[in-house]
């Protein structure tokens, strides 16, 4: 009897609006595409075909996202699958940050990897399938979405960091970061079990609306929630001291692997942290803005500090991306529309300069023939006089990490220290200013190097990969050649990005403005 009443019962499906999820089915279509011609054509052939079929949908997702801005400005933000994703100025913006990163390594990393990971199409199917979680993340409305979408992302990067089979160092990087991962995720879980328990719904909006218009008697498992919330993201941007991961996953990835995670995991994180605590918990700002700004000090100070100390270029890097997310987080603690500008402009200065970073230290590393492993500072000296025009390229993307004026870095810095004294936390901004002066004590120890006088001869000895070629299994191991084409095109885009926008900041500063979260 029961049975049958239930049979009877009809399925309530929601509408389901294709054009505001359109760029997460132009980025998995294309993965599907690529897997289904892999399967037809031989998984070894016409490599080049998977990564045009990725650029393509790439600039699809960027262009369909530029579309959706327009007819938000146009017609207004809206929900869409039973208000579990919303379509507004911030999710197409974040949209269009996700393909200018896309594009980049697309045309920065396939060749790198294909020399460490065979010819297959696993590479790219993975990079759009973690880019649609992405996508994902930053539309979401619903915890419940935000966590799928992170799980999607999450899941493609620990392979993509495991990619050097042959290297134990790869191995181990992608194991620690995928049980730490999914630690942070369960976390993040029980987050959501709370607030679900605390105000009876996942929707960012109804959560918003209900505690607008109810007051706890006893707001502690909501308060705990939130803290859980938080402890989820902040593993997922790296930030202290929910950092201990970065440092050795950077290191073990390949480096333009390392790139693409460092810009898309911070740009996915970062756009779902943003909507969660502006549309859910605007009003418990008084609880949640401590816990972001001590996030913010520690790592602003941490990643300064303990950056100086290193000697191997990833680790560096992943110290210094820290003391990046401690930045962003200074515009995501001033809660206001200003705020979330500027870190939507520090999320797409910083991942095209990290990405393009990356992508140089590729090219040393291959002309080296060696695999995309650790790369120590010695290793770049004298680049300057063997490579004048990399090491150039390099110099600038650095420096303009360290925040030199003229950069999009400096604007970046600038725009989010402003904010931060918006809301009278001076001494917030006034650690972000002490700590950007101390970065650049190590950001300059390297463009002193690359410059140096006495050489080190590449791939001479052990002076490259250390750690590879002293004891890993790839050693003596020679990548083969691939077409440098595509990468150089990815990096010089990245050079002029960073310094058209550092120079002529309005069009940008203007396309984050539009950012809105109107919900």
């Amino acid at each position: 009897m029961f049975a049958t009443l239930v049979s009877q019962l009809p399925i309530r499906l929601p509408a389901i609006s294709y054009q505001a999820i359109a760029p997460e089915m132009i980025l998995f279509g294309a993965a599907l595409l690529v897997l289904a011609l892999s399967a037809t054509l031989g998984r070894r052939e016409h490599p080049e075909l998977y990564r045009w079929i990725g650029l393509l949908a790439a600039l699809g997702e960027g262009a369909w996202s530029a579309n959706l801005l327009r007819l938000v400005d146009k017609h207004g933000p809206s929900l869409a699958i039973a208000g579990a994703i919303s379509n507004d100025g911030f999710s197409a913006v974040v949209g269009i940050i996700v393909a200018v990163a896309l594009t980049l390594t697309m045309l920065i990393g396939p060749g790198f990897v294909r020399t460490v990971a065979g010819q297959g199409p696993e590479f790219v199917t993975l990079l759009l399938i973690s880019a649609t979680g992405a996508v994902v993340m930053a539309q979401a409305n619903d915890l419940i979405v935000i966590f799928l979408g992170l799980e999607i992302l999450s899941i493609a990067l620990y392979i993509m960091v495991g990619f050097r089979l042959r290297d134990g160092l790869s191995r181990e990087a992608a194991f620690k970061y995928f049980i730490l991962g999914g630690f942070s995720s369960a976390v993040f879980l029980y987050g959501v079990a709370l607030v679900y328990g605390a105000t009876g719904s996942t929707n960012l909006l109804k959560i918003g609306s209900f505690l607008s218009s109810h007051v706890l008697i006893n707001d502690g498992v909501l308060l705990f929630g939130i803290a859980l919330i938080l402890v989820g993201f902040g593993f997922k941007i790296s930030a202290v001291p929910f950092h201990v991961w970065s440092p050795d996953v950077y290191q073990g990835a390949p480096t333009s692997v390392t790139g693409y995670m460092a810009a898309m995991a911070k740009i996915a994180a970062f756009a779902a942290l943003l909507r969660v605590l502006t549309v859910a918990f605007h009003l418990q700002l008084q609880y949640w803005r401590p816990i972001v700004i001590a996030l913010a000090v520690l790592s602003l100070v941490f990643g300064a500090i303990f950056a100086l100390r290193q000697r191997e270029i990833k680790r560096m890097l992943a110290y210094s991306s820290i003391n990046h997310a401690g930045f962003i987080l200074l515009g995501v603690l001033a809660a206001t529309s200003g705020g979330v500008r500027d870190s939507l402009f520090y999320l797409a200065a910083y991942s095209v300069m990290v990405i393009g970073t990356f992508g140089l230290l590729s090219l040393i590393q291959a002309d080296a023939g060696k695999t995309e492993g650790s790369i120590a500072l010695s290793d770049l000296r004298g680049l300057g006089r063997r490579r004048p025009a990399v090491a150039t390229l390099l110099a600038i993307l650095v420096l303009a990490q360290a925040g030199a004026p003229f950069t999009s870095g400096f604007i970046a810095k600038f725009s989010v220290i402003t904010a931060v004294i918006a809301v009278n936390e001076y001494w917030v901004a006034v650690v972000a200013m002490v700590t950007a002066a101390i970065a650049v004590a190590f950001y300059l120890r390297l463009v002193l190097a690359l410059f140096a006088r006495d050489e080190v001869e590449l791939g001479a000895g052990d002076a490259l990969y250390p750690a590879v070629v002293r004891g890993g299994s790839d050693a003596g191991y020679i990548a083969p050649r691939i077409s440098q084409i595509p990468v150089w095109i990815g990096v010089w885009l990245s050079v002029a990005f960073t310094v058209f926008f550092g120079v002529f900041p309005t069009l940008l500063l203007t396309l984050a403005s539009n950012g809105k979260i109107f919900f």
